[in-house]
């Protein structure tokens, strides 16, 4: 062991003379010869191990908390496992050639002083069984260790002020604290002590939050309004008031004039950066003995190898020099030893391109220095792994620097290297490169001041142009071949890596999985339990057959464990109510599946194939994806990391692409293209999923025209084909995560992205190559949903709803699913699916599998015979009989894999495995394999036992026939376990609708709350089913939606700048102690929970405090007192001032509350604005309400029609075609052209959602009048569709409301009545003159006609009661 660190640390000094025998190795402390028992009774020897980290004379406390063991599990005397101590096998490679076995927490220990005394601790715990057994086998610090050491324990941890808060805690108790500067550190510093019981914490800092730094601060999230939060020291004077009761707000930066006001307090955090004051704080704190922390940011200097760490300076009394100072900085020995290990690691190291720093010192000219620092560098990594890197990419500078590294390589006799960066593979991609590099940064080829890189030679240049560019330095080049004969990068492909699965002792993997399947297959079928069943028909024997069947294969295949995984984070999710979907993909048809509840669709009743999902004919990792509650699903993959440790844990990267339409809109921005023209040439690419522009310009031959004929538009295609299909940017995979047997970084790269989340640098399908076990953790929000749903059911109708055990067949869910209602329904609320389920009208669960498999690019062609054969089965024929019961299901139509599979299975002899490599082959369009195969399917092949159809009675015409059609349609086919799968749920999300109307549509209301397109399409359907819409309610409403009868409550959390949290709080104190009687009530109990004027406001403006007695104008007139009021009776409390209040009873202090002021209420308008303005929508009514008839009749379209349509769909609107749409205006943004002319963006908001509406110059100037915000307005325009976006209106005609004729209908019981009265009519009709249109009714003739243009009213109320007077109530109606 190094002298040097022994020297250093008091702590390992102690544990050497007291006899054990230490090891310092790496970065980790190991005591050796601890005898302990084993679970064979016997007295073995094993090694503790620690991390190591050293500060000043001590070692500290590693952070992780634990301890390892190299040895077997110690148990007591009698073999049995220690209980005392929290325990964790494992195995694992800590480097430095250290393994260990278990871990241990330090938890259970408490009191420890010192790092010694830990070690002592556990030596004891682990020790006392061996030494009762054998007194012989002690280790001699045993008896030495001593219960009262006195060492004083450094608590301090270079990484984090938070060590040190900790540690003191019990120091600061009943005093007063300050804490300087709340920003990063000081935040966070706060929000430790706020929870010590000091007395008083005394906060300093006038500055306030913005978009730049409020991030930092804990609970950002709520920061939606930066200026309402005030300066710092408010916001957390208010954010933590109910954590600690005395937080004190000084809204003051600390220099000299007010330094003084720190007299008095006890101890002092300085969390500022700012050097003066920090000079000025740190003076006057030192000459009045007040201790204090001071913690920032240290950067040292070059020369150190740890270039920036976070700093910590501990600053206390000492009983000789007044105060000591303890800098918690890493140490040199430390520093050294990393240098140390660099050095037996063996890097190689290149000096870089001009941007590294010794090349940085010669492009200045300053040669001494950039000696300098190849001297250090050379020093840390070693002569033969050190390199000058010489480059040359047409840039002048590098010239320069080149002939300066030749003169440094010679002096310092340090090796050259020759490298050329590659930016893009060939020479001409420069042009290309350079527009990429646009579209990433958002450049225009145009500007100026843009990132490009000079030169134009980033490209794979040959070994020849390399000996040439180099010529002068020969030796470099052969440098470059003897670093890449260094490097030894091997990927191991095709072998599966699975992590190791602990099994209960006992049991092998095998013999575990095989119990659960037994015990799964006796709980779910209820043949084994003597009950008859409806849906699977199979005997005893026959499903053990089959379960053994898949067993076995599992287990031939090396997938056993697999399965145990998969079991293991279901099982976890469903024992902690977490839901998890009933399947999803090809896992489906497995009963293996089904045993171990990984899926809940019973594979035999819909005729799912195994070997669809494991086939033994192909060796390839099983795929198993598992959809999960959205809001719950990251508690499942912490719950991964925490099994198989964090770091063999990690999300995976996906590349989004430049795609057809795409890329041609982006290259276009990047040439000032006008929009227009680019926009005009990306409509003309067809709309297909794998579309290229190659094709495109194949299939259209305008494109094709145009690309031929205009050279800017060539120019376009061809840099955007040269770009086509390269990763546009990086994100997260929405659901993969990746699991290893060792830290992920071991078999492929990490990367960290920009909200610091860490994922794998390769994508899925490599991580699959590779043979490391990938998931789909899916979070599908439906799940919640039907998890809300049957809770809102639980408590308004008190019944637990079983979703497994309702009926499948219910012919109302099935007709109700018919009618197209659909919204809300999972896979079934898109407007095709509507018009879909209107047409196939299903019947059984069946059709809705179908349904599912159908409604995709390509196989809708079939959905005509599909309906066809449904509704007339007598029109349904089959090629060959075999084909009958395979197809039959589907109305003789091939809808899924699977049937390709029977039918080459049925027909033709194959195994099902070999169905399945055929049926791929076909998916994939394998023209080769497939004309093999016909041989096969038509004739047969006795050596590979495959019979043929013709030996099975089939022609060969129809053979060959048949075989086609499956060509066909293999590459369409839908995989029928995951349609299975989600047709359950949709028919359970339509269950829910039909019976539990109110609870599902809250439940759906809930799930997109954050979504207020979303919300006011669910709002306007629950209104069209007779739901009302109820606002939020403080004494009634929940954090989510909340059903009643035949009603649903708006959710509180919906209002915004109101937390979750504070929600919570609200709720729990209403349930706790009633509801709240009124505005002074409320804030009186709740002030303690962070409810901030901004919510009480917004609370107000939402409609919530209705019920507590007051209008909404009158609490907005007093809510600020009467916060004033309960916050200075607080603070008079916590000083031991009494109050008048104090001294009079309950009634008596009702007389002397905050009356409410006579100032009446807001008109509607102004309640559905406040409404819109905190809660994101018209909450108890909508402005357009009552002119909704008018809306109806004059629009062609709603703006839903506008959305983007979902995958695979059509727009419901066609781009260019005319249409009339009309709303309230939300929004008004003006724009001036290039001519100076102006033009608008407006808003459009209509009774469903919202719509931009572009108005361009010269409509701009007819409609000024009109564009202004809360204006009722119909707009007559064209259509404009874009990729990816929301479909526009371009504005030709702007009309008011008003200007668009109401209709006034009277009606007469015959066409005599009315003869009678059709004089005295018209002179009432020609007294109010307007431009309403007048149409008579005749009931008896049921005729009805529009009175002549001179004939229009101007309908107003007087009107409208003259002539109810004189016809009656009932013969008399507007419509708007």
């Amino acid at each position: 062991m190094s002298q040097k660190l022994l020297d250093h640390s008091t702590d390992l000094q102690k544990l050497v003379e007291d006899g054990y025998e230490l090891e310092i190795r790496g970065a980790f402390a190991l005591v050796h010869h601890i005898p302990y028992v084993n679970q064979q009774a016997e007295v073995l020897y094993g090694t503790l191990v620690s991390p190591l980290s050293l500060s000043n004379n001590a070692a500290i406390k590693p952070e992780t908390h634990v301890i390892y063991f190299i040895g077997e599990h110690p148990c007591d005397k009698n073999g049995d496992k220690l209980s005392c101590i929290t325990h964790q096998d494992l195995t694992q490679d800590l480097g430095s050639g250290i393994i260990i076995n278990h871990s241990f927490s330090n938890k259970p220990i408490e009191g420890y002083k010192d790092y010694y005394e830990k070690f002592v601790q556990y030596i004891k715990i682990i020790s006392a069984p061996a030494l009762s057994i054998d007194r012989n086998a002690t280790a001699q610090t045993y008896c030495t260790a001593s219960e009262d050491s006195n060492t004083v324990f450094q608590y301090h941890d270079t990484n984090s002020s938070r060590a040190s808060i900790t540690a003191i805690s019990e120091k600061l108790a009943s005093q007063n604290i300050g804490i300087i500067g709340l920003g990063g550190s000081g935040s966070y510093v706060l929000d430790l002590v706020s929870k010590c019981p000091v007395q008083n914490i005394h906060l300093y800092d006038a500055d306030h939050f913005y978009q730049h730094n409020a991030f930092r601060a804990p609970g950002a999230a709520d920061m939606s309004d930066l200026n309402a939060c005030g300066t710092k020291a408010e916001y957390f004077h208010e954010k933590y008031s109910h954590i600690h009761k005395n937080i004190h707000a000084h809204n003051i930066y600390i220099d000299e004039d007010n330094v003084s006001s720190l007299n008095g307090l006890n101890f002092v955090f300085i969390c500022i950066d700012k050097g003066d004051s920090k000079k000025i704080i740190t003076q006057y704190l030192i000459d009045n003995s007040i201790p204090f922390i001071d913690t920032g940011i240290g950067v040292t200097s070059v020369e150190n190898f740890l270039l920036g760490q976070v700093r910590s300076t501990l600053v206390t009394p000492d009983s000789q020099t007044g105060l000591s100072s303890i800098d918690m900085n890493i140490d040199d020995d430390i520093d050294n030893a990393y240098k140390t290990n660099i050095q037996i690691a063996e890097l190689n190291c290149l000096s870089a391109c001009l941007a590294g720093e010794v090349q940085r010192y010669l492009a200045r000219d300053e040669y001494e220095k950039a000696k300098e620092a190849a001297v250090r560098h050379l020093n840390i990594f070693g002569k033969d792994n050190y390199f000058l890197e010489l480059q040359d990419h047409g840039i002048p500078e590098q010239k320069t620097v080149n002939q300066a590294l030749l003169r440094l390589s010679k002096e310092l006799d340090i090796d050259l290297v020759c490298t050329n960066d590659v930016h893009y593979t060939y020479a001409d991609d420069v042009e290309a490169h350079d527009i990429l590099l646009c579209i990433q940064t958002g450049k225009k080829k145009s500007d100026e001041d843009r990132m490009r890189y000079e030169g134009g030679q980033f490209y794979l240049k040959s070994e020849e142009e390399m000996a040439s560019l180099f010529k002068y330095a020969p030796q470099a080049l052969e440098n470059t071949h003897k670093i890449a004969e260094r490097c030894n990068v091997t990927f191991e492909f095709g072998v599966t890596k699975l992590p190791n699965f602990e099994v209960p002792e006992g049991y092998t993997p095998w013999t575990y999985l095989k119990e659960l399947c037994e015990d799964g297959l006796h709980r779910r079928y209820p043949v084994f339990s003597g009950e008859v069943d409806e849906h699977c028909k199979l005997t005893k024997e026959q499903l053990q057959e089959r379960l053994d069947y898949e067993l076995n294969t599992i287990k031939s295949m090396g997938y056993v464990e697999y399965f145990l995984i998969v079991w293991d984070f279901i099982h976890y999710a469903k024992s902690n109510g977490i839901a998890v979907g009933p399947g999803r993909g090809s896992a489906a048809g497995s009963i293996v599946s089904y045993c171990l509840e990984i899926t809940d669709i019973e594979p035999m009743r819909y005729n799912l194939l195994f070997e669809r999902f494991l086939n033994p004919e192909r060796v390839s990792m099983p795929d198993i994806d598992v959809d999960f509650c959205i809001e719950r699903r990251q508690e499942v993959i912490d719950y991964v990391g925490r099994k198989y440790g964090k770091d063999h844990v990690a999300q995976i990267v996906t590349f989004g692409t430049l795609k057809a339409k795409g890329v041609i809109r982006d290259v276009a921005r990047v040439l000032d293209m006008p929009y227009a023209q680019a926009d005009a040439i990306a409509k003309m690419i067809p709309n297909d999923l794998h579309m290229t522009l190659e094709l495109a310009l194949k299939q259209n031959k305008e494109l094709k025209n145009l690309y031929d004929t205009d050279p800017e538009v060539k120019y376009l295609i061809d840099m955007s084909m040269r770009l086509e299909g390269l990763p546009r940017h990086a994100s997260m995979h929405a659901a993969g995560v990746v699991i290893c047997a060792k830290p992920v970084d071991e078999y492929v790269p990490l990367s960290r992205a920009a909200d610091g989340s860490i994922t794998t640098q390769y994508i899925m399908t490599t991580l699959e190559e590779l043979g490391l076990l990938k998931m789909d953790f899916l979070g599908l929000r439906n799940l919640t949903v039907i998890q809300n749903t049957q809770r809102y059911i639980k408590k308004n109708r008190g019944m637990d709803l079983d979703l497994n055990k309702i009926d499948y067949s219910d012919k109302k869910v099935l007709d109700y699913i018919g009618t197209g209602n659909t919204e809300g329904i999972f896979q079934l609320e898109s407007a095709g699916m509507k018009n879909f389920m209107k047409e196939l009208k299903p019947q059984s669960l069946e059709d809705i599998i179908a349904g599912i498999s159908l409604y995709r690019p390509g196989p809708m062609d079939f959905i005509p015979k599909y309906i066809e054969g449904k509704n007339n089965k007598d029109s349904v024929t089959y090629d060959c009989p075999q084909l009958e019961p395979i197809l039959e299901p589907t109305y003789g139509c091939i809808v899924y894999q699977e049937q390709v599979m029977q039918i080459v299975r049925d027909l033709a002899g194959y195994t099902l495995g070999r169905s399945d490599l055929l049926r791929r082959a076909m998916s994939k369009k394998k023209a080769d394999v497939m004309a093999k195969e016909r041989q096969k399917f038509v004739y047969g092949d006795e050596a590979e036992g495959v019979k043929g159809c013709i030996n099975n009675g089939i022609s060969e015409e129809i053979a060959n026939k048949i075989y086609d059609e499956m060509t066909d349609f293999a590459k369409y086919a839908f995989n029928k376990s995951h349609a299975a799968a989600y047709a359950v749920v949709a028919y359970q999300t339509a269950y829910l609708k039909y019976y539990y109307a109110e609870e599902f549509m809250a439940a759906m209301l809930t799930s997109v709350m954050d979504n207020s397109d979303k919300v006011a399409e669910y709002v306007y359907s629950c209104r069209s089913m007779g739901i009302k819409i109820l606002p939020p309610d403080i004494n009634e409403g929940e954090s989510g939606f909340s059903a009643g009868d035949k009603c649903i409550r708006y959710g509180l959390t919906a209002i915004k700048n109101v937390g979750k949290a504070v929600i919570d709080g609200i709720v729990a104190e209403r349930e706790r102690n009633g509801k709240f009687k009124d505005l002074e009530d409320f804030i009186t109990r709740t002030s303690s929970i962070g409810v901030n004027k901004r919510a009480i406001e917004n609370f107000i403006k939402a409609g919530a405090f209705d019920s507590l007695g007051a209008t909404r104008k009158q609490m907005m007139m007093v809510y600020i007192q009467i916060m004033d009021g309960v916050n200075q009776e607080k603070k008079d409390a916590m000083a031991g001032q009494t109050s008048f209040f104090d001294f009079i009873d309950d009634e008596a202090k009702e007389t002397y509350k905050v009356q409410m002021p006579n100032v009446g209420e807001y008109d509607t308008a102004q309640k559905l604005e406040f409404e819109k303005e905190v809660i994101g929508i018209y909450a108890s009514g909508h402005p357009l309400q009552d002119q909704e008839e008018k809306w109806r009749r004059v629009i062609t379209n709603m703006t839903l029609d506008f959305a983007e349509p979902e995958e695979g769909e059509e727009s419901k609107v066609q781009d260019k075609s005319k249409v009339i749409v009309g709303g309230i205006i939300s929004n008004v943004t003006r724009k001036f052209t290039k001519t100076g002319a102006q033009m608008a963006f407006v808003t459009l908001e209509d009774l469903v959602g919202t719509i931009e509406v572009i108005v361009f110059p010269r409509q701009f100037d007819n409609s000024r009048r009109l564009l202004e915000e809360g204006r009722k307005v119909f707009v007559e325009g064209q259509v404009s569709i874009e990729e990816n976006a929301a479909g526009k209106v371009m504005a030709n005609k702007i009309r008011d409301f008003s200007e668009v004729p109401s209709e006034l209908w009277i009606a007469f019981k015959d066409k005599e009545t009315y003869m009678e009265k059709a004089q005295e009519l018209t002179e009432i009709i020609l007294a109010n003159h307007g431009n309403d249109k007048v149409i008579v009714a005749l009931a008896k003739e049921r005729q009805r006609k529009m009175m002549p243009p001179q004939y229009s009213a101007n309908i107003t109320e007087g009107l409208i009661k003259l002539l109810k007077e004189k016809y009656g109530d009932d013969f008399v109606k507007v419509r708007q």
